[in-house]
């Protein structure tokens, strides 16, 4: 097939340098992304506050009970399903733009009622509602940072961006601590907590509104003369920081709305495949510990004030592990450091479960965070160089839903076993899970290091 406009817009994408237009673009989308992750992290913070007001309670007699902290948990995880799992295809069908701006106000909003719930059922809906425009939102920002980074500083792009929405952790952290065990103007301090997400995202979507489409998610709908006007824009920005710009090499592009069913034929289906094992794994293991660990401590005997403390304390360095990527992740192979952070938080889990005092607690918890962080922007980088432009937001979106899916029901399972074996038992459920991960990556994951998105994705 010969070089089409797509893969003339795709070749000229790779040979841009990343100027200051482009970390502005990058920041930009993670500021929205901040305030995903300040709602997704925010259930391990307010948790405490719910059992406290009689909403919610840590433990329920029966499994899949919904007036639980796991409930709370499920709930919000079954709409992150829903919104990636049903709705990934419209970024594909529709645009990157118009997903990650629409998805946001539609967390806005359904947190702001959230916040005004007076039970369980109620507060569990809402919750729901807010997980499917998060789904939508993170998935989209994924794919758009993948389609618009040169291939050299892909990895770092994405750390960057996770330094930014990692952010969110100790600032929801911070006020957890401050606000949960108090009452204000007659309200319950959780409240506070979750209005200010709220607020903020929309703040977030005022700032980022004028961002541009993805040229080529405009190449491969057929709309040239826009992408031609994004990329032109992008390389004259290039030029006033001193950038040469070599010719561009084009590349073949293929054109037009892909299929579901993609995914399911070579060389796509082992990738898929593998990417809901590892989906239904990390997950499991990473939210085990985020959003669990104030209530973790709780169970091993500290008060609610001490554990919300030391939680803000371990919610410090999560950015720092991204940032610390940035020294490495363009360096090394991305297969192995998902690989190699997996067994890191496997460790740190092991080792939490004989930490008893407040230097153990704290510095096993740094640990599992700053592993849980690189493995997190390592691999959120991972997913959509495996797939190409036409059915990118699709296919991450669906093997992404599988880890939503597994954190619903592996709060019910955590759940059950916090009540049989205590802390300790979780911390063997964490590690046990981070260990498989490792496996499915290391023998099966293919390489992508400094590659362009259309050889990878071939």
């Amino acid at each position: 097939m010969a070089p089409d406009c797509g893969g003339l817009i795709s070749a000229r994408l790779q040979r841009l340098p990343a100027t200051r237009g482009f970390w502005w673009r990058v920041s930009l989308l993670s500021l929205g992304g901040f305030f995903e992750f300040y709602d997704l992290f925010l259930a391990a913070y307010v948790a405490p506050g719910l059992v406290k007001s009689g909403i919610l309670t840590t433990t329920t007699p029966g499994l899949f009970g919904t007036t639980g902290v796991a409930g709370f948990v499920a709930s919000f995880f079954f709409g992150l399903f829903v919104g990636t799992a049903l709705f990934g295809f419209v970024a594909d069908r529709l645009g990157r733009r118009i997903i990650f701006t629409g998805s946001l106000l539609w967390y806005a909003a359904a947190s702001l009622v959230m916040a005004f719930q007076q039970d369980a059922f109620n507060l569990n809906l809402w919750r729901f509602i807010c997980g499917i425009g998060i789904g939508v939102e993170l998935v989209t920002i994924d794919t758009y940072i993948a389609e618009l980074a040169p291939p050299a500083w892909r990895g770092r792009a994405f750390a960057y961006s996770n330094i930014i929405q990692f952010a969110a952790i100790p600032v929801v952290a911070f006020l957890g601590w401050l606000l949960v065990p108090r009452t204000l103007f007659g309200l319950d301090g959780w409240r506070f907590v979750v209005v200010a997400g709220s607020v903020g995202a929309g703040l977030a979507w005022f700032v980022r509104a004028r961002l541009p489409e993805s040229p080529r998610w405009l190449a491969s709908h057929g709309r040239s003369q826009e992408a031609d006007a994004i990329v032109e824009a992008w390389e004259i920005e290039a030029r006033l920081e001193g950038a040469i710009l070599a010719e561009p090499e084009p590349q073949v592009m293929q054109t037009g709305r892909g299929s579901f069913l993609e995914i399911w034929r070579p060389p796509y289906l082992g990738r898929t495949t593998m990417l809901i094992a590892f989906n239904l794994f990390q997950a499991a293991g990473f939210y085990g510990f985020a959003s669990w660990v104030p209530t973790l401590l709780i169970a091993s005997g500290i008060d609610v004030t001490k554990s919300l403390g030391y939680t803000f304390i371990i919610a410090l360095a999560a950015p720092i592990g991204p940032a610390l990527g940035l020294l490495f992740t363009d360096r090394i192979e991305r297969k192995w450091i998902i690989a190699g952070a997996a067994l890191a938080i496997a460790a740190s889990g092991l080792a939490f479960t004989q930490a008893h005092d407040m230097f153990g607690v704290i510095a096993c918890g740094l640990a599992l965070t700053l592993a849980n962080n690189i493995l997190s922007f390592a691999f959120h980088g991972y997913q959509p160089e495996l797939f190409p432009t036409r059915i990118r937001a699709r296919a991450v979106g669906f093997v992404y839903s599988f880890s939503r899916l597994s954190t619903m029901f592996s709060a019910f399972v955590i759940a059950a076993i916090l009540k049989s074996f205590g802390a300790p038992g979780v911390f063997v459920f964490i590690a046990g899970c981070m260990g498989v991960v490792a496996m499915v990556i290391g023998i099966f994951g293919p390489r992508t290091r400094n590659l362009p998105l259309e050889e990878i994705s071939q």
